[in-house]
């Protein structure tokens, strides 16, 4: 459902950062065009999910992020399990008869900070969890974007267009194998990825 979300949120983004013939300043070098039928000025498309599902850079973030977003989950899980666990043991007291009702209500109180505490943790990591999808989507879409428009520099399309998931959500039902650029665009993302790679190692 993640991946999905992503897709599509990227997508959206690419599709209306991407318009063609626009400037762009230190873009990445496109790399150099495979064989095509489609000619400066045709309409000319992408499918999005491809280049996601072989997006060297948009696979790298995705899994630092699942490595990140397990840990937190893991974390909540185990508070969660922690809490129930005290809430158990003090009602077994309780029903035992184990504690006086000072210290029951003391408990009860101390349990209920603890709950409060515990889901405000859960609801702020949440939100962090899903402020980091988006600017990761943001970083993916606009390094697809920015491409796209160098790329379209050489090869002078009239109209680069970017197609994913089904035919309600794509603006491309049916077109032209000739017009599809998804492999030479996904082949110039990985060089421009492992060349940006290669910089900041040095």
């Amino acid at each position: 459902m993640k991946k999905t979300l992503l897709l599509l949120g990227v997508a959206a983004a690419v599709v209306l950062a991407a318009s063609c013939k626009q400037n762009n300043n230190g873009a990445a070098e496109a790399a150099p065009a495979q064989d095509s039928t489609a000619v400066a000025g045709s309409i000319v498309y992408f499918n999005m999910d491809k280049v996601m599902q072989g997006y060297d850079m948009a696979n790298d973030l995705n899994s630092v992020f699942e490595t990140k977003t397990g840990g937190i989950q893991a974390e909540i899980d185990r508070r969660g399990k922690k809490l129930e666990k005290d809430a158990s043991d003090f009602q077994n007291k309780v029903d035992k008869g184990l504690l006086t009702t000072s210290v029951a209500q003391a408990q009860y109180q101390k349990l209920q900070q603890q709950q409060q505490e515990y889901q405000e943790y859960a609801v702020r990591k949440q939100q962090e969890m899903a402020e980091e999808q988006q600017v990761m989507m943001n970083q993916i879409a606009n390094a697809i974007a920015e491409f796209v428009t160098q790329y379209n520099e050489e090869h002078q399309y009239a109209m680069i267009l970017a197609t994913a998931g089904g035919i309600l959500s794509t603006p491309v039902v049916c077109g032209d194998p000739r017009l599809d650029i998804t492999d030479d665009l996904l082949a110039g993302l990985n060089a421009a990825y492992i060349k940006t790679k290669e910089t900041t190692k040095k």
